[in-house]
């Protein structure tokens, strides 16, 4: 089975990244498969397990949850063309080429909330929290690719 996660950038672009065969585990920790640097992910997020010619994705106990087509999952079958969200990043899931065409999900406007003004350790905060330099690991061009976002 072929499987490739589909990133959608803020810009409009995407980016695939191939899984490798086997448990891929998503998170912020270096020895994770496919690696988020972001303090949002938890350290082991969730894993993609392939189980016969399905695939499985499971939370991992992360702190902010992990989204199926817009719902939080502890455990779920996925199939192609599935929207997979952990943070601030979606990616769609294909498999074995489909669906062909990759489409973002659709934008949902959430109701406005009401802002709280902020002090300056929560800006600072907030800042240090958005994607910071991040440099590839060698494994593969992930990190790269969150510059855009």
């Amino acid at each position: 089975m072929d499987v490739n996660l589909v990133l959608f950038k803020n810009d409009g672009s995407q980016a695939t990244f191939p899984l490798p065969d086997g448990v891929t585990v998503l998170g912020r920790s270096h020895d994770c498969e496919l690696r988020v640097p972001l303090k949002v992910v938890s350290r082991k997020h969730c894993q993609l397990s392939p189980n016969k010619e399905s695939l499985k994705i499971q939370d991992l106990d992360s702190r902010i949850g992990t989204f199926l087509n817009g719902k939080r999952i502890n455990a779920a079958p996925v199939k192609a063309g599935d929207y997979i969200r952990i943070g601030p990043i979606t990616f769609m899931l294909q498999i074995d080429g489909e669906p062909k065409e990759a489409a973002p999900p659709e934008a949902r406007k959430p109701a406005p909330a009401a802002k709280k003004p902020q002090t300056p350790k929560a800006a600072a905060k907030e800042a240090s929290d958005s994607f910071p330099e991040l440099e590839p690991d060698g494994s593969d061009s992930f990190l790269a690719e969150l510059d855009d976002l």
